[in-house]
């Protein structure tokens, strides 16, 4: 038994998924810039969380393109992982109890 997700031959469904994926691939670009050079860890860490949602949404949208529902599996799976990865980067922050200064000489000169 064969069962799809949705009728992936409408050409609504096509051009949305297209764009979708140009979406990500230009907020997955975003992401590792941000890694890259972020000025904080917490920064590169939202980066990262980031990063996973965008691998869960994009399990989710080869479910939908392919009509394949095991890659929800997999995008519950990974979101599971995902969260548990937030959770360990945390309290690694939380432990570390470094303050980075923000603007070095200037105004603010205060801590983040």
């Amino acid at each position: 038994m064969h069962s799809t997700i949705v009728d992936i031959n409408a050409p609504v469904i096509v051009m949305a998924i297209n764009i979708s994926s140009l979406i990500m691939l230009l907020a997955l670009a975003m992401c590792f810039m941000r890694i890259f050079i972020g000025p904080t860890l917490a920064d590169r860490v939202v980066a990262l969380d980031v990063l996973n949602i965008l691998a869960v949404a994009y399990c989710a949208l080869l479910a939908i393109a392919s009509g394949q529902p095991v890659y929800l599996s997999a995008a519950i799976a990974l979101a599971l992982v995902a969260f548990l990865v937030s959770v360990a980067f945390a309290r690694f922050i939380e432990k570390s109890g470094k303050k980075t200064v923000l603007n070095e000489g200037g105004r603010d000169g205060g801590f983040r």
